[in-house]
């Protein structure tokens, strides 16, 4: 079964962060917060030139049986390691269109890597460990952030008007994604963009 989810989205613009940076809140309906949302803005005047750099390693690391982080946001291009600290043997590969790729079986203390040529999501999976899964997100933009357990992502520089995109693994929309236009003009207060969705059930929520 699924239920309605209603992702609210709060811009502030001055108080929480400062006034170059966008400030986003995913909730539900009920009001929990939503943690491990991707959150990107394109400007309407494009992207800064140069290479996109994020401050977390670009790195998918297995441990206890566990991909870690569950979510890994990616500039595209970037090469990602996967390290195995596990005691086991793994198989790590994803089907997703555009980001398929395999890293055949191996063990503890051997990494293998990867570089990611096309923007989108590519489901991580282990072909030995049916229960692990990962998501790595390839964006080109360098607003980019992950909702933390507040459901709270701050994207510093992110300023004019442009696109936000809000997606989740678990979001009923097309390509689990919503995508609203963020004016130029805004209030003090910020504005606040409320979509109602379907979503999977939130027992595999992390």
């Amino acid at each position: 079964m699924y239920r309605a989810l209603i992702l609210a989205v709060t811009l502030a613009w001055a108080g929480v962060a400062h006034a170059s940076d966008l400030s986003v809140v995913v909730r539900t309906r009920a009001g929990a917060p939503v943690e491990n949302a991707v959150v990107t803005f394109k400007p309407a005047a494009g992207v800064p030139t140069g290479p996109i750099r994020f401050e977390w390693p670009m790195r998918l690391t297995q441990r206890n049986i566990t991909f870690d982080p569950q979510v890994l946001i990616v500039p595209v291009g970037a090469e990602v390691a996967f390290p195995n600290f596990d005691s086991v043997r793994h198989h790590v590969y994803s089907f997703s269109p555009g980001n398929r790729f395999e890293l055949r079986l191996f063990g503890r203390d051997e990494t293998r890597s990867y570089r990611f040529t096309k923007t989108g999501v590519a489901a991580v999976g282990c072909n030995i460990h049916d229960r692990m899964s990962a998501f790595i997100v390839v964006v080109d933009t360098p607003y980019a952030m992950k909702t933390g357990a507040d459901g709270r992502a701050t994207l510093p520089g992110a300023s004019g008007a442009g696109v936000l995109t809000v997606w989740r693994q678990d979001v009923r929309s097309p390509s689990n994604t919503i995508t609203r236009p963020i004016a130029e003009t805004r209030t003090a207060a910020g504005e606040v963009v409320v979509v109602d969705l379907r979503a999977a059930p939130t027992s595999h929520a992390h």
